[in-house]
């Protein structure tokens, strides 16, 4: 009897493992090519909006033009947002201006995407570092 108990033990933990998915991390960010970012309006209305991602000394930012921007400062979360990154969605996330930051991740920008040589011309008000918080809670996708 102890075998079996043991056994099945083993194959829960075996299946939970494997649906785990990956935790918050820096390299989930720099391998992906767009994010999203979730927001609610005063009325709870809510728009995933995609952006471009960059990573800068282990932390995610990203970058708004205005319209995104607008959305961050009408977000009834605020300061959180929901974050997805490939097929994983992290809740409860700190989207915290990093104005300061601008013009370095502006130049990760160019370096990671062809296509900012257009688009670093149109205007980008809003820099942000996205951090968990407390944890980002990840579930499957």
């Amino acid at each position: 009897m102890r075998k079996i108990i043991v056994a099945v033990a083993a194959a829960i933990l075996t299946i939970a493992a494997a649906e785990a998915p990956p935790a918050w991390t820096s390299d989930l960010f720099k391998n992906a090519d767009t994010i999203q970012f979730y927001t609610a309006d005063e009325t709870g209305k809510g728009h995933w909006s995609t952006v471009w991602v960059v990573v800068i000394d282990g932390a995610p930012y990203i970058r708004l033009g205005r319209r995104a921007a607008s959305r961050i400062d009408g977000n009834s979360n605020a300061p959180f947002v929901n974050i997805k990154v490939g097929n994983q969605e992290f809740d409860h996330v700190l989207a915290q201006p990093a104005l300061d930051m601008a013009d370095k991740v502006a130049s990760a920008m160019a370096d990671k995407y062809t296509m900012d040589i257009l688009v670093r011309f149109m205007d980008h008000p809003l820099t942000m570092r996205l951090v968990p918080a407390p944890v980002a809670i990840p579930h499957g996708g």
